[in-house]
């Protein structure tokens, strides 16, 4: 509701404090919720667009370069609303775990993955339906990018590996939860796959510009079409 309250999560709909078991109902619960809120934002933003009363707003938003992308459960609502939203022209997929019927039906715009190093994970079960469901969207793209980082883990895409105390991160990367990427390195290389993507196929830019970011990202490990 627009009227300035703040509603704030509940435990039991965060899928951090959720098990396996039913982690992706609880998934495939939430999905919907929150890609309605993205169509949410996105028509309060066409209201500013039209007429924003401080003038700030008005005629700045470009609506037919419009694209997705997020970490995490943000990654399967990037891939979802894009699915789902007409107007949207491509979407990135930050080592996300996919859920909803993107899965089923595929992605009919351009769309890239990335994913960290699963390769501990790959003989459990879950996780191999997890890349199969990966695979069956990855397919289907009309302009596919698929790159896997075998120096990163999953929250390294993100600022918190910059946020979080010094003494955490050490305990992390001894414990395999963080990867062995230079903390800025990390950020550097999410910023650029994420620009470059958008660039080409939103801006017009050369698709060959992602293809050189393998020279400056070693440790990647890309498939394309």
């Amino acid at each position: 509701m627009h009227d300035g309250r703040v509603i704030e999560r509940v435990p039991t709909a965060n899928l951090d404090l959720t098990g396996d078991a039913v982690a992706r109902l609880l998934a495939e619960k939430l999905l919907p919720m929150w890609t309605t809120d993205i169509n949410f934002v996105l028509h309060q933003l066409e209201g500013l667009n039209e007429a924003d009363p401080t003038g700030r707003f008005t005629g700045r938003f470009d609506f037919q370069r419009l694209a997705a992308f997020g970490h995490s459960f943000g990654g399967a609502q990037a891939l979802q609303f894009c699915h789902e939203e007409s107007r949207c022209r491509a979407a990135i997929d930050i080592d996300g775990i996919p859920f909803g019927t993107v899965i089923r039906d595929g992605l009919s715009k351009p769309g890239m993955i990335l994913l960290s190093d699963h390769r501990r994970e790959k003989a459990d079960a879950t996780a191999k339906q997890i890349f199969a469901d990966f695979r069956s969207i990855y397919a289907r793209l009309p302009t596919r990018e698929f790159h896997h980082d075998l120096w990163r883990d999953h929250f390294t895409f993100s600022d918190q590996i910059l946020l979080k105390s010094r003494l955490v991160i050490s305990a992390l990367r001894a414990a395999r939860v963080f990867g062995r990427l230079e903390s800025h390195r990390g950020l550097a290389f999410t910023s650029d796959y994420v620009h470059t993507f958008f660039d080409a196929y939103l801006k017009g830019a050369p698709p060959s510009q992602l293809a050189s970011l393998a020279n400056k990202y070693p440790e990647v490990q890309a498939e394309s079409h």
